[in-house]
């Protein structure tokens, strides 16, 4: 397997166990355009995933540090469920997307990065977005400019009322 160099996640990979990026951003009310937020709701936030599987994935994410889905209210776990409709829409409608991976990884077990704060994944997909660079020289390529595709989701959520 190849390795890609990417010296920009240290700062993340670094830090002490007890910091938790979500928390930072939900927090950073004044810093959401830096941060990726895409929108704010009452009990849950998106943003922009900061190493994209695909240009337009972000996540969802409740304001409560918590990492345990059971452990949610049910308002929270309710507009946590609408915003990922809602998501999906604005993927397929602003971005074009041909389908859409939702995800949850639900204890390092099961592969989460950020394992103490559930967050749902949302990712687009197009027909043949995957290629032989992915399967032989397993690598990913990003060909779109993430800021415009923020700026692009952001319009989306925000012309909506979210």
């Amino acid at each position: 397997m190849e390795h890609l160099y990417a010296p920009w996640r240290s700062e993340y990979l670094e830090e002490k166990s007890e910091f938790c990026p979500f928390c930072v951003c939900a927090k950073k009310l004044k810093s959401d355009e830096e941060l990726g937020v895409l929108f704010r709701a009452r009990h849950c936030f998106g943003v922009m995933n900061r190493y994209p599987y695909t240009p337009g994935h972000f996540m969802i994410i409740p304001y409560k540090h918590e990492e345990h889905i059971e452990n949610l209210s049910e308002e929270e776990w309710g507009e946590m469920s609408l915003f990922v409709r809602k998501g999906v829409k604005i993927l397929k409608e602003h971005l074009k997307a041909s389908g859409v991976n939702i995800g949850m990884n639900l204890s390092v077990a099961a592969g989460a990065g950020i394992a103490s704060h559930c967050h749902y994944h949302l990712v687009p997909r197009w027909r043949g977005d995957t290629n032989f660079i992915t399967s032989i020289g397993q690598t990913r390529v990003c060909g779109a400019d993430l800021e415009k595709m923020y700026q692009k989701l952001f319009k989306a959520f925000n012309a909506r009322g979210a």
